[in-house]
């Protein structure tokens, strides 16, 4: 067995290999594609995160490639189609990485809403903006999830022990299910029009890409808040600047992007918005969170190689 890791892992996972497998963790080789493909060539294990590119190229650089396993939940980086007809198997660390993302969907959630946190540089100046930072309480507003996993299922909960009415969006969820216990069930216009947080939390599709468009964010309060952990490509970056600039809605916080790593050139439409918060899609990975999803996906690797030479 020969594992490639492409992206940063928890190296203390790696030793659960111990002399199981030989392993090549460079994480610096998903930022040289040549050379990925060159090291993949003897791969039987591949992990990744979310800038690797499993796609036809990679896989054909792979032949003896039996299972590929994902530092994360999101799959779009990965062909499924082209893996399945190769029989190669996909893990993703699904639960892991939970409760940072729900964790920082609140944390934005109350810094947008409070509005209070971005006054260092002019208190350093001498001045006392006491007036302009007032700003709102997330008690008695609505917290709308478009999409609701298990991730969105952790943001309910933890909106719900502050205040938040919970409205949900999810047509794939059948209306029976329990998660239907943690939210009320509504449209995808009533869930725009009435969230005072719209959190997001569904895959990037055909279905879903630009789906917070500029008609979505013109039918948002403009008192509204917009987060997006989900995957870069379901927001549209450039519509969402100019609502910020034309006060149609309050503030928004992203974590993916359209492009990543973002560039200077990608992120000038933002120069200037101080109602946005960016960061570089890191809502998943909390020190405890990478613990837990290098583990979870070293095991399930090492799991479906064993069980192929058995």
């Amino acid at each position: 067995m020969h594992i490639v890791v492409s992206e940063f892992i928890d190296e203390a996972a790696l030793n659960q290999i111990g002399s199981d497998a030989t392993v090549d963790y460079n994480p610096g080789l998903v930022e040289n594609r040549p050379r990925l493909l060159d090291s993949i060539h003897i791969a039987t294990g591949l992990i990744v995160r979310n800038r690797t590119q499993v796609d036809a190229e990679l896989l054909a650089a792979a032949p003896h490639l039996k299972v590929v396993g994902r530092l994360g939940v999101g799959l779009d980086n990965i062909d499924l189609d082209a893996c399945a007809a190769r029989n190669i198997a996909v893990h993703p660390a699904t639960g892991a990485n939970t409760l940072p993302v729900a964790e920082y969907v609140i944390t934005a959630s109350l810094m947008l809403l409070r509005g209070a946190y971005q006054s260092r540089r002019a208190m350093i100046a001498g001045d006392w903006p006491r007036g302009a930072l007032i700003g709102g309480e997330t008690s008695g507003r609505v917290m709308g999830l478009l999409g609701l996993g298990h991730i969105a299922g952790a943001v309910a909960d933890r909106a719900r022990s502050l205040g938040m009415t919970i409205l949900a969006h999810d047509p794939f969820l059948a209306r029976d299910d329990p998660a239907w216990q943690q939210a009320q069930n509504c449209s995808f216009e009533v869930l725009l029009a009435q969230a005072d947080v719209l959190s997001l939390h569904v895959p990037r599709t055909k279905a879903t890409r630009n789906l917070i468009d500029a008609n979505a964010l013109a039918q948002m309060k403009p008192s509204g808040i917009l987060i997006n952990t989900a995957r870069g490509g379901i927001v549209d970056e450039t519509a969402l600047a100019q609502a910020l600039r034309r006060g149609q809605l309050a503030g928004a916080a992203l974590d993916v992007f359209e492009q990543e790593p973002l560039t200077a050139a990608a992120a000038a439409k933002f120069n200037g918005l101080e109602s946005i918060l960016l960061t570089p899609h890191i809502a998943g990975v909390s020190t405890e969170a990478n613990i837990r999803v290098s583990a979870v996906t070293v095991t399930n690797v090492l799991n479906e190689l064993r069980s192929l030479n058995e």
